[in-house]
């Protein structure tokens, strides 16, 4: 499994090099890129997940789904404290940025071709729990982080926050997986006709990911990205520290081994795209939040194969 991630690794790699390219060459501004993350986050991921639940049905896939479930709660609630433990508030900004970069990993754009390519659409299955759970805490705790001591949220009732907050739930990939966990209970298949072209749209998502991964890197100035101390703070805490406190509750749970490899490879993903996206939004600090992204990004293709390495030995 190592190799295979590792040949993974890389093919992402040269992937994101083009991106870069693409960049450099002005084929891709910046417009143009948060269209293409548009097109990732509101179709081509939706599609991935609903895809992956036309599985057969089978006993252990809903207890292996059940217990996806549960262990990305946990990790969710854990990561929480942590990073208010970590990330100090006081003389501090970008505290609710560095933060969010902290607790919410890219298991969407990142997650699903390295899990797809690792463990199949058994692994997919299984990685849409904690997309679903990511989703659900993203835009309800990380939504208020990245709202706290703004006008946003200082002028809002709670029926306006709460109606906010039901908006911002009903994303395509919500409806994919209750849409895809019904036809999975039911076991309602799609023709073959509109399957094989639903799988020719989920095939762009790794060359699309990375593509958008690389033009976001090339606008983020390296040199002074590299001098920011904290953002090595942020990226241990994401890459290292998280994963490892995940990895320690797989040893102690013993769970199914597709499961534990799913549940480790999403936690050590990235910082989370929606964190700039939040930045963006919100007036918060927008560069700053992307040179996390990138250089999470980057770290990764180094931190995510050590931790399966040590997955394959340990687990």
């Amino acid at each position: 499994m190592f190799s295979i991630i590792i040949t993974q690794i890389i093919k992402m790699l040269l992937i994101l090099f083009v991106g870069i390219l693409c960049s450099r060459l002005n084929l891709i501004d910046d417009h143009a890129n948060q269209g293409l993350a548009n097109l990732l986050l509101l179709v081509v991921n939706p599609i991935v997940t609903l895809m992956a639940m036309q599985a057969d049905y089978e006993p252990e896939l809903v207890t292996g789904l059940l217990i996806s479930f549960a262990l990305a709660v946990v990790t969710h609630l854990l990561m929480i404290p942590v990073s208010n433990i970590l990330i100090k508030k006081d003389g501090n900004d970008d505290f609710s940025i560095e933060r969010f970069a902290v607790i919410y990993s890219n298991c969407g754009f990142f997650g699903i071709p390295l899990v797809q390519s690792i463990l199949g659409s058994e692994g997919v299955l299984y990685l849409t729990a904690y997309m679903t759970v990511f989703n659900v805490f993203s835009w309800t705790h990380g939504l208020g982080l990245m709202t706290r001591d703004t006008s946003d949220r200082q002028h809002a009732g709670f029926a306006a926050s709460l109606k906010t907050l039901l908006k911002n739930l009903c994303t395509p990939m919500i409806f994919a997986c209750v849409i895809g966990l019904t036809l999975f209970a039911l076991q309602i298949k799609f023709p073959a006709v509109l399957t094989d072209t639903l799988n020719c749209i989920g095939n762009m998502n790794t060359p699309l990911a990375m593509i958008i991964a690389g033009v976001s890197v090339a606008q983020t100035n390296i040199s002074e990205m590299l001098k920011n101390r904290r953002i090595y703070l942020v990226t241990f805490a994401k890459l290292l520290l998280m994963p490892a406190i995940v990895f320690v509750i797989l040893l102690l749970v013993k769970v199914d081994s597709t499961v534990a490899y799913t549940i480790l490879v999403a936690s050590a993903c990235p910082c989370a795209a929606t964190g700039t996206a939040f930045a963006l939004k919100f007036h918060k600090n927008y560069a700053y939040s992307s040179e996390i992204y990138a250089f999470s990004t980057l770290c990764s293709l180094v931190t995510i194969p050590a931790f399966i390495l040590a997955a394959e030995r340990l687990l």
